[in-house]
């Protein structure tokens, strides 16, 4: 997921697409065996993502 396509999302749907990955992360992990490691990095770099833009937008509003 590209950083554009996040900032262009809003808040409450940055909030619910965070809470799914880590919540797909965490199945992945607890299931053991990885059919696509590849794919627990993935969704550690799209959850970094949103977390930047996230903090990015607290700090903005704490400006105004």
């Amino acid at each position: 997921m590209k950083t554009k396509e996040l900032t262009e999302l809003t808040t409450d749907e940055l909030l619910t697409k965070r809470r799914d990955l880590r919540q797909e992360s965490l199945h992945l992990q607890q299931s053991g065996q990885l059919e696509q490691p590849s794919r627990l990095r993935l969704l550690r770099r799209d959850i970094a993502r949103l977390e930047t833009v996230l903090s990015h937008r607290e700090k903005q509003s704490a400006r105004k």
